[in-house]
């Protein structure tokens, strides 16, 4: 098993930046690929990044560039640099194990204009 808790999330001005972090508890995570995802109320939960457990990453569109995923085997903790946020970014980000299938609480994170 593994259990995820993420931090980080906050308020932040259009253009600032937020670093959110997962900490995972098991055996499993430096095996294992880990994904962010993002919910905001009223829409679909939608995925932002992924890394693989040797570190490869890819991402959404709507966040390349500005986003990067990141990971430390060794603290069991994956990392999402958030930069240059906008409006469109506020949302519950949620860390994500898929194998085996494991979703931390989420952190808020709100971006005002």
């Amino acid at each position: 098993q593994v259990q995820l808790v993420e931090s980080g999330g906050g308020l932040v001005q259009a253009g600032g930046s937020l670093r959110l972090s997962c900490a995972a508890s098991g055996s499993i995570f430096s095996l294992n690929s880990m994904g962010w995802y993002r919910q905001a109320p009223g829409k679909q939960r939608e995925w932002v990044a992924v890394i693989t457990r040797v570190g490869t990453t890819n991402y959404a569109g709507s966040v390349k560039g500005r986003f990067a995923i990141s990971r430390d085997n060794a603290k069991n903790t994956v990392y999402l640099q958030m930069n240059s946020l906008k409006p469109e970014d506020t949302a519950v980000y949620y860390c994500h194990s898929y194998v085996p299938d494991s979703w931390g609480q989420g952190t808020q994170v709100t971006v005002s204009s």
